[in-house]
């Protein structure tokens, strides 16, 4: 549905849990060079009072809540909502909870502000939402009857009920500006989702600027995000812009968000708080638009109950979050996964093979997939690489899998031998398809050291190229 208001005079409505009259005089001054009829209502009968008699409702309803009025003004977004379901809801913040924000979105909410921000933030924030800044031009081609926008779904690839469900939201998210955080296996596809939460957005002519958390050493994680001045440090030569101001007005992507330093989320909360930074050896803060978007393949809630996790910052992030599913849990997804992700490979090796064969897929379909869909696409381009005819058959494909039943019975030492072999061979197929063929960070993961890992590699005849992705 699209909630985009006319450049026209509209009805607007605010609706105020804030018993501040001067909170209420701030908003409608910023408003006041609008076309907007603007009606001011106060506290929850009155919010609430006109709904029923008024079928058509107004285009949009400002919503100033704070953290006494939130239990009431979150009644009143899903009585709105359930009246007129193509209100456009701005809801506008004053020192709320993260948690108690978190349930005031609920999906229903398209933007938010805190109303602490300057008064040409919040005047950003409601222009955008109420429709007067450019939005990306709609896809040209009419959208499937699952509702998906055709560019999405040339990224997000299947057709299994929970991998849809996960995918539905992603439009509704995409068009607010708040964080999201992405959670699921490694290999899920959660930087493919960011990347779709960035393009169908507002900001998707803006920056997509993505990093790995976990490939940052820690002493260089704040001069990373927020840059630093000439001579903050002994080696800082000449100044630096950070990664918050290469994304301005666009989104920032924090991959493996639960290996940042702790005193690195320090500076990252403060920041995802009131969007000001501060550069490494600067002495003024600077305020940047830039929308954050996390990924963790890890439990971050039992991270920040251990305290290897800020709990504050998980509360901040997890304002909208999406859990991608495993592989496992949409097999059928396999077929069609498989059929993406060979054409890709093939057009880019320039083999021409013709297709994939029932029994090939066949075996596709029996593994388990622990490495999820960017396992899946490894064993596509290792098979389209390896392929010897005019298609891919099941013997080009190399799966890990159950070592064969001997024919004859194995002594306790043999079959230990074999067993860890079977372990160590698969284990480091796993860490190379993580580290997307990269050794040293490889070893890091396995705490080895370099060389002892790369005699490994040599040992099973694991060639890290073929896990690099092209």
């Amino acid at each position: 549905m699209d909630k985009t208001v006319p450049a026209c005079a509209v009805r607007v409505q605010m609706r105020s849990f804030v018993d501040d009259a001067a909170t209420d005089g701030r908003v409608a001054r910023l408003l006041a060079a609008w076309p907007l009829d603007v009606q001011a209502l106060r506290g929850a009968p009155a919010a609430l009072a006109d709904v029923a008699g008024d079928p058509e409702g107004p285009a949009a309803i400002l919503v100033v809540t704070d953290k006494p009025g939130a239990a009431r003004a979150r009644v009143a977004l899903r009585t709105v909502q359930a009246a007129w379901p193509a209100c456009v809801l701005v809801l506008l913040t004053d020192q709320l909870e993260d948690t108690d924000l978190a349930r005031l979105v609920d999906g229903a909410v398209t933007d938010f502000a805190d109303l602490a921000c300057s008064d040409a933030t919040l005047r950003l924030r409601l222009r955008r939402a109420l429709g007067w800044m450019p939005r990306p031009e709609p896809a040209l081609d009419t959208p499937p009857a699952d509702g998906l926008p055709p560019a999405l779904r040339t990224r997000l690839v299947g057709n299994a009920p929970a991998f849809v469900k996960m995918v539905r939201r992603v439009p509704s998210m995409a068009g607010t500006d708040a964080t999201v955080l992405l959670l699921g296996e490694t290999g899920t596809g959660k930087e493919v989702c960011a990347q779709a939460l960035h393009y169908l957005s507002p900001r998707a002519s803006g920056p997509w600027i993505a990093i790995n958390c976990a490939a940052i050493p820690s002493e260089l994680v704040e001069t990373e995000l927020f840059g630093h001045v000439r001579g903050a440090y002994t080696h800082a030569l000449e100044a630096r812009h950070g990664l918050v101001h290469e994304a301005e007005g666009g989104t920032l992507f924090l991959d493996e968000i639960d290996s940042m330093p702790l005193a690195a989320q320090a500076k990252l909360l403060r920041f995802l708080q009131d969007k000001q930074y501060r550069v490494v050896g600067a002495s003024a803060s600077r305020t940047a638009d830039v929308r954050v978007i996390a990924a963790s393949n890890c439990n971050l809630r039992a991270a920040a109950a251990a305290n290897r996790f800020r709990q504050d910052l998980f509360f901040r992030l997890n304002i909208l979050s999406l859990t991608l599913p495993p592989l496992r849990e949409r097999a059928s997804d396999i077929a069609p996964l498989a059929a993406h992700f060979f054409a890709q490979v093939n057009a880019e090796t320039g083999r021409r093979l013709t297709g994939i064969t029932p029994a090939a897929l066949a075996l596709l379909q029996a593994h388990p997939w622990p490495g999820n869909v960017r396992e899946l696409r490894h064993a596509i381009q290792r098979a389209v690489l390896l392929a010897t005819g005019p298609t891919l058959q099941a013997v080009d494909v190399e799966l890990d899998g159950a070592a064969p039943l001997a024919e004859e019975p194995q002594s306790f030492r043999e079959a230990k031998a074999s067993a860890v072999e079977a372990f160590e061979r698969h284990y480091l197929d796993q860490l190379m398809l993580q580290s997307e063929g990269n050794i040293s960070r490889a070893a890091r993961a396995a705490q080895k050291n370099r060389r002892a890992f790369f005699e490994l590699l040599r040992r099973y005849e694991i060639d890290p190229t073929h896990y690099r992705v092209r």
